[in-house]
């Protein structure tokens, strides 16, 4: 989304992950060859700290027109093994981090009044909740719901609170030999941050990239949910038991 938003629409940036060689790599390739300026943040949004040094300094010094809060982590396998310390971590990055920016930024677009958009991205997984990935998807449930809610309070007609509601997307998270299975149905990540672009710039509410996505949703919800969340539970067990042969 980054270079996209550099390369096609001009953007300055404020970029912001736990890799700061990654985002300093990223920030040296745009300014070159893009022309524009990018700012690095370095922080990881499971530490709380962390978030509110990222709202602070984001919020400091330059005018913001767009926010894509798209931080996530998850956990595939089932849920019983699932230790402690992962689950306070996954809820602190997907949940905690982005209610608390969003709140933040909301804060700030309606005291200034300026035009901008926000996007959450969530997923597929928020309709369709996802077996061996309980705490992700709901997660996820829990960011659509918060932000189509929270969209409806918004007093200024300038701004924009968008939910991008992806399927699955080839990424570092998909990379694993869990998902090998299942990587005939992810998206191209270049075509998932280009529908994700669109989404923010067309004040969506909520946007499911891709045609198929799109059809597969409206025919899955005409069938019974538990028949639904049954077969994807099928899907996912195959593919733990073939690098987990314990799994039943």
């Amino acid at each position: 989304m980054a270079c996209q938003l550099a390369h096609r629409h001009q953007a300055n940036l404020i970029i912001s992950a736990r890799r700061v060689d990654k985002l300093e790599a990223l920030k040296a390739d745009l300014e070159k060859h893009a022309h524009v300026q990018v700012k690095v943040i370095a922080a990881d949004l499971s530490v709380p700290a962390d978030v509110e040094r990222l709202i602070e300094e984001c919020l400091a010094g330059q005018q913001l027109y767009a926010a894509i809060l798209n931080a996530g982590v998850t956990y595939f396998g089932p849920h019983a093994e699932l230790a402690e310390d992962k689950f306070e971590a996954l809820l602190q990055t997907n949940v905690r981090s982005v209610v608390r920016i969003t709140s933040a930024l909301v804060k700030h677009f309606e005291a200034s009044g300026a035009e901008g958009g926000i996007m959450i991205v969530s997923s597929m997984a928020s309709i369709f909740p996802v077996p061996y990935q309980a705490v992700y998807s709901g997660t996820k449930s829990f960011l659509m719901g918060f932000a189509n809610a929270l969209a409806c309070e918004i007093k200024s007609a300038a701004l924009s609170l968008t939910v991008f509601l992806p399927g699955g997307i080839a990424t570092e998270m998909t990379a694993g030999e869990k998902f090998n299975d299942l990587k005939g149905w992810l998206m191209p990540v270049k075509e998932a941050a280009s529908e994700g672009i669109y989404a923010l710039q067309h004040r969506k509410y909520n946007y499911i990239p891709g045609a198929l996505n799109r059809i597969g949703a409206r025919f899955m919800k005409l069938l019974p949910k538990k028949m639904m969340v049954s077969i994807l539970a099928k899907t996912y067990q195959r593919s733990l038991m073939k690098i987990s042969p314990g799994v039943k």
